[in-house]
C-alpha cells in the first residue's frame, strides 16, 4: 500500500489549461502598458473593460477631459486679452457646454487611437463588469445580463480609481459635482464652490474663472498644493487671488445644503458659503469593490487601494496592480510605466526595471505648474548646498511674441558640483519645458551638470532659453 502512494506521488501532475496567458481588468493607461507589453512578448492576452469604450478614466473623465477644457479656457482668455481682436468689438462670451463640444471631440479620438493597439497586438478585449471567481479564473457580466468565464494563470488589476464621495453628501442632487459628473454641467453657474484644492480642485477651479464665474475654493490646508516647491506654490496662489478667486485655508465642511436654486456649504469653523453649484474633489477612491476580492483571499484598505511589491504583485502571488488601484503617485504617466515594468517582471520572472525616482508633476492650472526633482525645502532640510538660477518669463522674446509672460523657470544645483537637483516651473507651456532638465538630471555622472544649458545652443527664440538664462544667472552667484 504504501509503495502505491509513493508512485503515485512521483506521477506528474497534470498541467491546468488556461484560455490565456494573462487577463488584464481595466484599459486605462496601467492596463493598456501591461497588456502591449505583454503581447510583444508574444504572450495571449485578453482585456476586460466594463464601459462602452476603452482608455478608463484618464480618457473619458480625468486627464484627457479637464487637459483638454483647460486648453479650450487659456485659447479664450488669450483671445481677450490680444489687442488684435479687440480692435472693433468686444469677443464673443463661450459657455462650458461650448468648450466641452471640443473636449468631446478629443475623447472620441483617443478612444478610437488607444482601441486600435489591441486589434493591432491580436488582443482580445472584453467589454462587462469583471469580478474573480478563484485567483486564476474571472467573471465578465455584460450589460445584456449574460456572463462568461476568462481563465489565466497572471491576472493584473488595473480597475483605476474614481472621486471619493463622503455619505454625508447628496451627490443625485443636479447642483451637485464630482469630477466625473461635471463633464454633464449643462447651465452656466454665476458662482461655482469647488471642495478639495488638490491637483483636480485647482485645475477646474482656473477653468471657471476662465470662463468668467466667481469661484470658492475651500482648501482643507493650509497652503496650495503644500507638494510643490513653496514659491512655485505661492506664485499659484497670487495669480489666483489676483484672478478673482476666493481660496479658503484650513477649512473642512461639516453638512451640505442643497436647494433648488443652489447649494450653502456649511463649514466646522461655522462660516456658510453659498453658490449656484458645488464641485467636490476632494481625494479618490481606487475602484476595487465590485471584483469580489474575498474570493481570493485579497483586501484593500480603507480607499479601495491595494498593497503591491516592487514588481507589483500582490499578496496572491499570481496577481498583479497598476495604476491608481494602487495609489501613489496617481499619475497618468507614471501608470503606463508601471504597466509596461509590471509586464517585464511578469515575463522575466523578476524584476528588472524599476519606476524612475524624479517622476515630473504637472498640473494644469492657468497658468501651468511643472516640477521634477527636489524642492528648496527638501534640500534645505537635508543640508544639502545648493544654488538656485531663476529666468523670468518676461524677460524672453518668445513669452513676449507669445503675450505669455506671466511666469518663470527655477534651476536648482549642488553648489560644489554642479549636478542638477531639481527643475520648477511656473507659466504656460510649464509641463513641456520642465522635460528639457528631466533629460538633463537623468544623465550619470558628469553627464548632470548645470552648465549644459550655458555651454549648449537654443534655437531663438524659444521658452527653452529659459534655462540659459537661468543657468546663467544661478552659476553668476556661486562663491
Amino acid at each position: 500500500m504504501a509503495k502505491q502512494t509513493a508512485s503515485k506521488k512521483q506521477q506528474p501532475k497534470a498541467e491546468a489549461s488556461y484560455q490565456y496567458d494573462a487577463i488584464i481588468i481595466g484599459t486605462g493607461p496601467g492596463g493598456e502598458g501591461t497588456a502591449m507589453n505583454l503581447a510583444k512578448s508574444n504572450k495571449k492576452v485578453a482585456v476586460i473593460e466594463r464601459q462602452q469604450a476603452v482608455g478608463g478614466g484618464c480618457v473619458h473623465w480625468g486627464t484627457i477631459p479637464s487637459k483638454a477644457l483647460r486648453h479650450s479656457v487659456s485659447r479664450y482668455i488669450e483671445y481677450k486679452a490680444n489687442p488684435l481682436f479687440n480692435i472693433t468689438e468686444r469677443p464673443g462670451r463661450i459657455t462650458f457646454a461650448d468648450i466641452l463640444n471640443h473636449t468631446s471631440s478629443v475623447i472620441s479620438k483617443q478612444s478610437s487611437l488607444r482601441s486600435s493597439f489591441y486589434e493591432r497586438n491580436r488582443i482580445d478585449l472584453f467589454q462587462g463588469e469583471a469580478s474573480f471567481v478563484d485567483k486564476t479564473t474571472v467573471n465578465v457580466q455584460h450589460q445584456d445580463g449574460s456572463f462568461e468565464r476568462l481563465s489565466a494563470p497572471i491576472i493584473v488589476i488595473a480597475t483605476g480609481s474614481r472621486p471619493y464621495r463622503p455619505k454625508e453628501i447628496d451627490f443625485n442632487h443636479p447642483r451637485v459635482f464630482d469630477s466625473d459628473t461635471i463633464l454633464s454641467l449643462k447651465d452656466d453657474p454665476l458662482r461655482i464652490l469647488i471642495y478639495g484644492a488638490g491637483v483636480i480642485g485647482c485645475e477646474y477651479a482656473s477653468i471657471f474663472k476662465g470662463l468668467g464665474m466667481k469661484v470658492d475654493l475651500v482648501n482643507t490646508r493650509d497652503r496650495l498644493l503644500a507638494f510643490m516647491d513653496d514659491e512655485i506654490s505661492d506664485a499659484l496662489s497670487y495669480h489666483f487671488w489676483n484672478s478673482g478667486i476666493f481660496i479658503r485655508h484650513n477649512e473642512e465642511f461639516d453638512h451640505v445644503e442643497t436647494k433648488d436654486d443652489g447649494i450653502i456649504m456649511h463649514m466646522k469653523s461655522g462660516k456658510r458659503v453659498k453658490a449656484d453649484c458645488l464641485l467636490f474633489a476632494n481625494g479618490r477612491t481606487g475602484n476595487t469593490d465590485t471584483l469580489n476580492l474575498q474570493a481570493i483571499g485579497l483586501k484593500a484598505d480603507g480607499r479601495g487601494q491595494l498593497k503591491v511589491n516592487e514588481s507589483y504583485q500582490t499578496e496572491v502571488d499570481n496577481v498583479y496592480a497598476v495604476g491608481d488601484v494602487i495609489g501613489y503617485p496617481s499619475l497618468a504617466s507614471a501608470a503606463f510605466d508601471q504597466g509596461r515594468i509590471c509586464a517585464d517582471a511578469i515575463v522575466q520572472g523578476e524584476c528588472k526595471e524599476k519606476l524612475i525616482i524624479d517622476i515630473p508633476a504637472g498640473i494644469y492650472t492657468i497658468p501651468e505648474m511643472s516640477s521634477v526633482g527636489k524642492t528648496e525645502q527638501q534640500l534645505t532640510a537635508a543640508k544639502i548646498p545648493y544654488e538656485v538660477g531663476r529666468a523670468q518669463f518676461k524677460h524672453l522674446a518668445r513669452a513676449q511674441i507669445a503675450g505669455t509672460d506671466v511666469g518663470s523657470l527655477k534651476i536648482l544645483f549642488h553648489s560644489e558640483t554642479k549636478e542638477v537637483l531639481g527643475v520648477h516651473c511656473f507659466g504656460e507651456r510649464a509641463s513641456e519645458i520642465v522635460h528639457i532638465g528631466q533629460a538633463i538630471m537623468e544623465q550619470k555622472g558628469s553627464g548632470n551638470n548645470v552648465e549644459y544649458f550655458v555651454n549648449t545652443t537654443f534655437n531663438y527664440p524659444t521658452m527653452a532659453e529659459a534655462y540659459r538664462v537661468a543657468a546663467l544667472n544661478g552659476l553668476n552667484r556661486l562663491v
